[in-house]
């Protein structure tokens, strides 16, 4: 039952999945025993099971990753996704004082310009002061550019206290276990979401790590959007 179910998801079926599953077929066995029948699959049916990383099962023959994508995936742009994020970013996590949608290239410099860029700083009902803090984020719409994508978010950790990679929940099994990875040896948040503009959902996976970046690539960036939106620089910053 277990390869049967494992063969009907392409890109594999996490553990946890798997042992509800079978659960729910078989309410007269224990769950332990279901348990104890799955745990090693991929040593049980070596060359046929996989595990391509921890807790999730697929075919050896299952090299796709991914499922169809539905129209309204293949029509979406990341821009469309902009403005809600920097929203739920400042509103639902609460990790942003202000933050802007930016995206395309409007700021020159071969490293690129973040999808949304966000600032913590300092109110006036704060009893203590603080220096403001930077966070970027990088949105992807099309699940196969999961490792172009992290690549960019890397790049924003020159001038970011927190960066964020948002990617859609059709990335496979795999692929978000392997971005989850990277992201808490990285210290990337990790956003999932769904390709909804009226509802995308945005759920964490891995909350960001603050760091200190390095100051010189901080007024480099600085210098960069100011000469693009002053008004902008002056909402974030000021």
């Amino acid at each position: 039952m277990a390869k049967s179910i494992i063969s009907r998801n392409a890109g594999g079926i996490r553990y946890s999945g798997l042992v509800n599953e079978i659960a729910q077929a078989n309410p007269e066995t224990p769950k332990n025993t279901i348990h104890g029948s799955v745990w090693d699959l991929d040593k049980t049916f070596a060359g046929e099971i996989v595990k391509p990383s921890r807790g999730l099962f697929k075919l050896a023959s299952d090299t796709g990753g991914t499922t169809t994508k539905p129209a309204i995936e293949q029509v979406a742009r990341e821009s469309d996704f902009y403005e809600s994020f920097a929203e739920w970013l400042k509103n639902d996590l609460d990790e942003a004082t202000e933050a802007v949608a930016l995206g395309g290239a409007g700021l020159k410099g071969k490293w690129g310009t973040p999808d949304v860029i966000g600032t913590f700083k300092p109110v006036p009902s704060n009893r203590v002061k603080f220096d403001p803090e930077i966070l970027s984020a990088e949105i992807k719409t099309n699940p196969n550019e999961s490792i172009t994508a992290f690549g960019q978010a890397a790049d924003y950790r020159l001038f970011s206290h927190k960066v964020y990679l948002v990617m859609p929940d059709t990335l496979s099994e795999e692929d978000q276990s392997r971005i989850e990875a990277l992201s808490l040896l990285s210290g990337i948040g990790f956003v999932l979401f769904s390709i909804n503009q009226d509802d995308p959902n945005y759920r964490v996976r891995v909350r960001a790590q603050r760091f200190s970046p390095d100051m010189f690539y901080v007024n480099e960036f600085a210098d960069r959007l100011h000469d693009h939106n002053r008004s902008l620089f002056n909402r974030l910053f000021q």
